[in-house]
């Protein structure tokens, strides 16, 4: 079993021992032979449509673009509350 570079290598060797030297080239198209349906390329609406859903259901969080925005806005709303507030606590600290 391979655990190291070493052990690959090793393995590697017993493979092409035991199956033959185009071991590697056999498994290696079958995989390509295998499929049937044509996959993504074939069908693109598909494929939006499962990138869509991927990236709904993504635990990566939001968009941090979209929060920048959302955060202006809401900056915008709130900066007269906040000019506001720093008068009135301007106004407490010069009468103390």
């Amino acid at each position: 079993m391979a655990g190291n570079k070493a052990g690959g290598l090793k393995a590697a060797q017993t493979n092409i021992k035991r199956h033959g030297e185009d071991f590697y080239k056999k498994i290696g198209s079958m995989g390509g032979k295998k499929g049937h349906t044509g996959g993504f390329f074939a069908n693109p609406e598909l494929a939006s449509r499962a990138g869509r859903l991927g990236g709904l259901r993504s635990k990566r969080g939001k968009n941090p673009l979209v929060t920048l925005r959302e955060l202006e806005q809401t900056a915008a709303k709130n900066d007269k509350l906040i000019q506001r507030l720093l008068r009135k606590l301007n106004g407490i600290h010069e009468t103390q």
